[in-house]
């Protein structure tokens, strides 16, 4: 899980490093900033005392993996990302999704 997360919000960078310059402090930065969120908040909570807290932070997690999809159909929608890009990071979302909701389930 954590080593597909990793290659995925490198992606996120390299698609990111395309877009507009003007989008530098727009979608580039938001997309950016939820992709290193998934991984941060699985580390943080990971550190915590109770499987509580610990569920908790994989909540946050998933939800930042939501805010990259849409911000991903907003990208393609602007026509920053062709279809088949978003189709492939969009594909690799749902399945970091459900690792990350599978893990949390096993911890409740």
């Amino acid at each position: 899980m954590w080593q597909q997360i990793g290659v995925f919000c490198t992606e996120i960078y390299d698609v990111t490093s395309l877009f507009p310059d003007s989008e530098r402090f727009g979608l580039t930065i938001q997309l950016r900033r939820s992709s290193v969120s998934i991984p941060s908040n699985i580390a943080e909570g990971s550190s915590r005392n109770s499987n509580k807290d610990f569920s908790r932070f994989l909540e946050i997690a998933i939800g930042s993996a939501y805010e990259i999809e849409t911000q991903l159909l907003i990208a393609s929608d602007l026509k920053f990302i062709t279809t088949e890009k978003l189709e492939s990071l969009t594909n690799k979302l749902e399945n970091i999704i459900k690792m990350i909701s599978k893990f949390r389930s096993t911890i409740k």
